[in-house]
């Protein structure tokens, strides 16, 4: 028996929450600053370049720009937060993890195609490329539901 009153399920988060995030804020500054370096780094190669770039390579960089400021957004997000997330921020880090292995992928399999590369070795490689943040949204999202989970029940514990 202790002598600490029933806390709420709020109250338990609160305390939870100086626990979560330091490691929290060294992933956000780290996707913050990557994304930010990548955007610029893609942007300066694509903006230096001396001729006229062919459609499919400024396609190319476009993409990898907006992949890039999308983990910067997804920094920036992590930074303005000042609640527990219940994993939801892994579930927006693998789809974002999905949807660039995805453009990445469809763009080389075209690229490949259109140069008369292997019918089955680009596009075999492709989906294994794919399924391993495929792989880690379905974890992500199996573990934000538990969480969401538990904290319904703590909730349902204080109006008991």
């Amino acid at each position: 028996m202790t002598d600490e009153p029933r806390l709420s399920a709020q109250q338990l988060i609160e305390r939870l929450q100086p626990a979560l995030s330091p490691w929290a804020r060294v992933r956000a500054v780290t996707a913050l600053v990557v994304g930010l370096a990548g955007a610029a780094f893609v942007a300066a190669l694509w903006w230096t370049e001396p001729g006229p770039l062919p459609g499919r390579t400024q396609w190319a960089f476009a993409l990898f720009t907006v992949f890039c400021l999308a983990w910067a957004c997804y920094g920036t997000w992590l930074l303005s937060r000042r609640v527990p997330l219940f994993a939801a921020e892994h579930v927006v880090a693998a789809w974002l993890g999905l949807a660039a292995a995805i453009g990445t992928t469809a763009l080389v399999v075209t690229v490949a195609v259109q140069r008369g590369a292997h019918p089955v070795g680009v596009p075999a490689i492709g989906v294994l490329v794919v399924a391993l943040p495929a792989v880690l949204l379905v974890r992500a999202r199996a573990r934000r539901a538990a969480l969401l989970r538990r904290k319904r029940e703590l909730a349902g514990g204080d109006q008991r």
